[in-house]
C-alpha cells in the first residue's frame, strides 16, 4: 500500500496534468506495488482538492461495466469515479451544444444511460429493487471520459493498468444530460438503444443490456462498494449507469448527435 504522502503528490500530479493538458506517466510503472485500494485512494485525494477549489459532488460514475472491458483490463468487476458539478452540461431539444475542447486532453465519448435519485442508496445489501425504488428517473447521458494519465506508455507503448484508470477519477471529465425523463418501473432498461453519429458517420450502436445485462444492476454494485469506505449515494445524485458503446475520439469541430429513439436525440458539438 502506497503511504498518505505518496498518494497526495499522485493526486496533485493529476490536478498539475489537468491544469497544463500534459498527460503524466503510468502510476503503475513507477510504482509497481500499486493496489487497486491505492487508486481509489489517489482518485479520492483527487477529488478532494476539486472540493477544496468549491467544486461540489454531485453524482458518480460506473465504467468497466462491459465484460470485453473487464478482461482486457484483467479486473472482474467494474470501477467508478465521482461526478463534480462543474462537469455537467444540459442538452436541450433541437439545440446543437457547444461543449469547449479547451478543458480537455483526448476526449472520448460514450453513450450511456444516468439514473437520478430521490431516495439514498446505502450499502452493504443494496439491491436492483432498492435502486428502482429509489430512482426519480432515468435519462439518457453522455460520458466524455478523458485521460490525465498517458492510455499508452510514452516508451514502452504498453497501456495503462486499472490502478491509472481508476486513480484517474475512472476516466470522467464530464457529462451531458437531456431527453426523456423516464419513471425506471415502466422501461425496458436493457433494450434501451442509442445510435451514435460523429461528422453524420454512424460509430456506434448499442444496448443498455450490455451494461451487465441491466444497468440497474450497476447502481447497486456500487452502492454496496462504497459502504466500506463509509460513503453512500444521496438523493438528489446522478449516477452513470456505464457505456454500452465503445468510447469515440472527438476532435476540435467534431458534431456528435446520440440518437436514442422515443428517448430523445442529444446534439453536441466541440469548439
Amino acid at each position: 500500500m502506497l503511504d498518505n504522502a505518496l498518494i497526495e503528490q499522485l493526486a496533485a500530479e493529476l490536478q498539475q496534468a489537468q491544469i497544463t493538458r500534459t498527460q503524466v506517466e503510468h502510476f503503475s510503472k513507477r510504482f509497481p506495488e500499486m493496489t487497486i485500494e491505492d487508486g481509489y485512494r489517489v482518485g479520492r485525494a483527487w477529488v478532494a482538492l476539486q472540493v477544496a477549489n468549491g467544486r461540489k459532488i454531485i453524482g458518480h460514475k460506473i465504467g468497466l461495466t462491459s465484460r470485453a472491458m473487464q478482461i482486457s483490463s484483467q479486473i472482474d468487476e467494474p470501477d467508478y469515479g465521482t461526478l463534480l458539478d462543474d462537469m455537467f452540461y444540459a442538452c436541450q431539444p433541437g439545440q446543437v451544444l457547444d461543449i469547449p475542447m479547451e478543458r480537455f486532453i483526448k476526449p472520448r465519448v460514450e453513450v450511456e444511460l444516468a439514473f437520478v435519485l430521490k431516495k439514498p442508496l446505502r450499502g452493504p445489501h443494496v439491491t436492483v429493487e432498492q435502486v428502482i425504488d429509489a430512482t426519480s428517473y432515468i435519462t439518457p447521458a453522455i460520458e466524455i471520459i478523458d485521460s490525465r494519465i498517458e492510455q499508452f506508455d510514452r516508451d514502452t507503448k504498453a497501456m495503462r493498468k486499472v490502478f491509472d484508470t481508476i486513480s484517474d477519477n475512472a476516466a470522467n471529465a464530464a457529462i451531458v444530460l437531456g431527453g426523456e425523463k423516464v419513471s425506471p418501473d415502466v422501461l425496458d432498461r436493457p433494450w434501451c438503444g442509442a445510435i451514435l453519429r460523429q461528422n453524420d458517420v454512424v460509430e456506434e450502436t448499442g444496448l443498455a443490456a450490455g451494461v451487465q445485462g441491466d444497468p440497474a444492476i450497476g447502481i447497486a454494485w456500487l452502492a454496496n462498494k462504497l459502504a466500506p469506505w463509509g460513503e453512500s449515494l444521496s438523493a438528489g445524485e446522478v449516477v452513470l449507469a456505464g457505456s454500452f458503446t465503445r468510447p469515440v475520439a472527438a476532435a476540435q469541430g467534431d458534431v456528435f448527435e446520440a440518437d436514442y429513439g422515443p428517448l430523445g436525440v442529444l446534439q453536441f458539438r466541440f469548439v
